[in-house]
């Protein structure tokens, strides 16, 4: 983890969350600034700014991250759907540069995002 990275103060629990999974790869926690009824995070407790920055190394911890997903998603009854985002760069509309899958549900969405 990084001493500087505000997600990885969040998984070393010196800042407050809600947090609602955590095993030794991955945590969640609800979104602050939520954008639907449910916004979760989905984190990596090894720290890199982006997707931009996995390696072959990185499959397992990724692949769990959507699985992890989808668990929440069963557990918070999302039959009808639901969208899970990761925002690669400035660009794409990251703003905390931690890897993190958004899980977003509760709503109708529409197509195309952004």
């Amino acid at each position: 983890m990084s001493a500087d990275c505000l997600f990885c103060k969040i998984g070393r629990k010196e800042i407050p969350a809600k947090l609602v999974y955590e095993d030794p790869e991955v945590f969640a926690f609800e979104d602050i600034n939520p954008q639907g009824p449910t916004h979760l995070l989905i984190c990596p407790k090894k720290h890199f700014s982006s997707l931009h920055e996995a390696v072959a190394g990185d499959q397992a911890v990724l692949g769990k991250m959507a699985l992890v997903a989808a668990e929440l998603a069963r557990e918070r009854k999302l039959e009808s759907g639901y969208r899970t985002v990761m925002n690669t760069g400035a660009g794409a509309g990251q703003t905390v540069f931690h890897l993190h899958m958004h899980l977003l549900g509760g709503r109708d969405m529409a197509w195309p995002p952004g």
